[in-house]
């Protein structure tokens, strides 16, 4: 079978076929582009190769890149053509498959190879179902005594009355007679099986070639198949030709764009059908409803090309419309109006070109402001000032009428400001203003004109308000009940309103600048002095509600440990002590170890006390060349262990040694501590058990003693209570500190730096002079006593 004949099952090709979906929109191009376009001959893309090519020259990427961009070029055109996504949807296959249940067609042509169901009923009953012999023949028996019976190129009707005709002879009442009425029946149609057909395509079709479909196909189903019209097959043109005559011509746009399948016959054996070549095509953009690339037939006016582009856009400008035409020798560019479109012939290769309105209103004014509609309003029944006035419903009671703005813009596109006094214009006292496009009217509001009033509300309130807008008649009850009332911290008696002085005299150096007021205010927020009952405020008052020097709220402070009862207990004195804290908690327990009670106190720093303790910090290390400063993370939270000696504090309450206490204190007294912890450089840091008598020396055997880094002279002990004591030099001895439970005992290692080349050699030359002096004095000795 040659390679261009697809075999094809029940209206299926069994070889698949390439396809690309959607449609892509036009792109711009130059008039020579868009005439090869037009014109080009269908460009098959082939495989690439998958062997080795060798080594490839400049010139073959080159042209390589050439011709890809040329193929890209031309498939974007493909798909900008009317009707292309019709043959290169995957959507659409099965819409061009001819359908196998439906009922028998009369005007169907039968067939060798055709199945015919033919049914006998009535007063006889019999089935003649037989397929129809290569001959063309059907054969219904020699009982019948009816011979062969060719229905080969009849339609079913006519193949149904030669059958009977020639059944007459043996079954009289298949026809009324002298011998009686008709009283039996005979139908005639397709079975299961339906023959096949060979069509064949021609001309510019993408894949011509012969078919074998199905014999109920038509038209349309072969077109689908050979993948329709290609480059420069013709969409309007489309001819069946049949026993070497033209039979129908089909034009695609019809069923296209009004879904007519106009001329769609059903195919016959050894028909053809043949795409020609397009005459004339035509490219639209713009504001259009469909962008593309259309066939257009000789003689097809401007007029006809909007109609298949589905008309104007709703942003079209339609007045006028710009046809690029080519020439014999150049390009031309025609106006065409719009009496014109329907006697404007279009000719092959032309670009129509859809514009855009303009961003810009024919005939709107606006209005705002002071009005009770503002808004666009139209010029045609809005002529003057006065009218725009009437119909956006009048004027507020707010409107500054002395002088409203109307912002016009000239012919130029400049604009300027008008001032005019819409307070005469109403009055009549001068000419009401006529209005042009684009002019926007403002009517300013008299609240525009002036500083926005507000009352400010500070201190002991529930809901301190800096920025309440300012009313007529606003007292100082009002205010305070907005902001929630007092807050039970509030001093009552001592609520103060500060204002402002307009009229200070700037050359007094003791002028006064504010005013104060000062009211006793109950907690049901009444005064109580009769005059000042209702005190009225005034623009920009603020009100001060001051905190009762008297009142606190209640702290509480911690005790965790060794003691009756832990918990927090509530500090009910100012000068209360950490003494007086251990009483409330019911005193000491038999396991407390008293010298190891620490006190920890949360330090709270605000956002001004962090940066300037960092700013110190950054200061001292700035200033430091020889001592690194090494400090901690400053933070707004921080809890710290302040050392105190408990012992001393029970033994003498109310002492120096007693701390007063401060909210969030937390006392915590540890049970008696039996260990003692040694780490730094000793042979094996550890931890034992304390023994009374030990000392210092004692603790570090039990270590395995000193390492040779050990820096002896710089170690000191870390006590429970986290107070610190150090080793001191007494003479040519260390001093070590004692050692009580719970301490830890810390050795610091010798810090050893490499000595430089300047150093070696400075001791070398110290050591060399020194010996030499020796030497000489020892000569000297030895003459002297000579």
């Amino acid at each position: 079978m040659p390679a261009n004949v697809r075999q094809q099952v029940n209206g299926k090709t069994s070889q698949p076929r390439t396809t690309t979906t959607g449609r892509t929109s036009p792109t711009s191009q130059t008039l020579k582009d868009r005439k090869q376009g037009v014109n080009a001959a269908n460009q098959q893309v082939t495989p690439a190769d998958t062997t080795d090519p060798g080594p490839v020259s400049d010139e073959e990427i080159i042209r390589e890149g050439a011709e890809r961009a040329q193929r890209r070029e031309q498939q974007e055109k493909r798909q900008r053509t009317f009707g292309y996504s019709l043959f290169n949807d995957p959507a659409m296959e099965r819409t061009f498959e001819p359908n196998l249940n439906i009922a028998t067609p009369r005007n169907y042509v039968v067939g060798p190879g055709d199945q015919l169901n033919i049914q006998m009923y009535g007063y006889s009953e019999i089935d003649f179902s037989q397929t129809v012999s290569s001959e063309g023949n059907v054969y219904f028996g020699q009982s019948t005594g009816v011979g062969p019976v060719s229905v080969a190129g009849l339609t079913i009707e006519q193949a149904k009355a030669r059958i009977i005709g020639r059944l007459t002879k043996r079954f009289a009442g298949l026809r009324s007679s002298a011998y009686g009425p008709q009283n039996t029946f005979l139908e005639v149609s397709l079975g299961g099986t339906i023959r096949s057909i060979r069509v064949t395509v021609t001309g510019d079709a993408v894949r011509p070639g012969t078919y074998t479909l199905s014999s109920l196909a038509t038209v349309m189903n072969a077109i689908y198949q050979a993948g329709g019209p290609n480059d420069i097959g013709s969409y309007r043109r489309v001819q069946l030709i049949r026993n070497n005559k033209v039979a129908a011509t089909l034009d695609l746009y019809d069923y296209l764009l009004s879904g007519i399948q106009r001329n769609d016959l059903r195919l016959q054996d050894n028909d053809n059908i043949r795409f020609t070549t397009f005459l004339e095509k035509v490219e639209i953009t713009g504001t259009v409803k469909r962008a593309n690339i259309f066939e257009m037939l000789p003689g097809e006016t401007l007029d006809r090309l909007l109609f298949y582009a589905g008309g104007f856009a709703a942003q079209a400008y339609k007045n006028r419309l710009k046809v690029t035409r080519l020439t014999d020798r150049e390009v031309k560019v025609i106006d065409v109006t719009t009496p014109e479109f329907k006697t404007f012939e279009i000719q092959d290769g032309d670009l129509v070109t859809v514009s855009r309105l303009l961003e810009r209103f024919e005939n709107q004014i606006t209005i705002e402001g002071a009005v009770f509609r503002p808004g666009q309003y139209s010029l045609d029944k809005n002529r003057t000032l006065k009218e725009l006035i009437t119909n956006a419903e009048g004027l507020k009671g707010d409107a500054f009428t002395g002088r409203i703005t109307i912002v016009r813009t000239r012919e130029d596109l400049a604009i300027e400001n008008l001032s005019v006094n819409l307070a005469n214009i109403l009055a009549g006292n001068e000419p009401d203003v006529p209005l042009q496009r684009e002019d926007q009217v403002i009517v300013p509001s008299r609240f525009d004109q002036v500083e926005q009033a507000t009352i400010s509300v500070q201190g002991e309130v529930n809901a301190p308000e800096t920025d309440i807008p300012y009313i007529a008649n606003m007292t100082l009850n009002d205010v305070l009940l907005r902001t929630g009332g007092l807050k039970e911290s509030a001093a009552a008696s001592m609520v103060e309103v500060v204002r402002r002085k307009k009229d200070a005299d700037p050359r007094s150096p003791t002028a006064q600048i504010a005013e104060t007021f000062r009211f006793n205010v109950d907690r049901d927020l009444s005064i109580g002095a009769d005059a000042n009952k209702n005190f009225i405020l005034q623009p920009f008052d603020q009100i001060i509600v001051r905190r009762s020097p008297n009142y606190a709220i209640q702290t509480y402070a911690y005790v965790a440990g060794e003691v009756i009862m832990p918990g927090s207990y509530p500090i009910r004195s100012k000068d209360q002590k950490v003494s007086d804290l251990v009483t409330q908690a019911g005193g000491l327990t038999s396991q407390a170890y008293v010298e190891g009670a620490t006190l920890v106190r949360p330090v709270k720093l605000s956002a001004d006390e962090l940066k300037r303790k960092q700013k110190a910090i950054e200061e001292v290390a700035d200033n430091t060349t020889k001592t690194i400063v090494e400090t901690e993370v400053v933070t707004p939270n921080v809890a710290e262990a302040i050392g105190i000696n408990l012992k001393k504090i029970l033994a003498k309450p109310g002492s120096s040694e007693d701390i007063l206490l401060q909210e969030g204190d937390t006392l915590r007294i540890p049970k008696l501590l039996e260990t003692v912890r040694i780490q730094g450089e000793v042979q094996l840091p550890n931890t034992v058990k304390f023994r009374e008598g030990e000392t210092f020396q004692d603790y570090i055997s039990q270590t395995g003693g000193f390492t040779s880094k050990s820096q002896r002279r710089r170690a000191f002990i870390i006590y429970a209570n986290g107070s610190v004591d150090r080793t001191r030099k007494f003479m040519f001895f260390n001093v070590y500190p004692r050692v009580e439970p719970g301490s830890e005992i810390v050795i610091p290692k010798r810090a050893t730096s490499p000595l430089t080349a300047q150093q070696i050699l400075s001791s070398t030359v110290g050591i060399a002079g020194s010996l030499l002096t020796l030497v000489t004095t020892l000569i000297l000795l030895t003459r002297v006593s000579n």
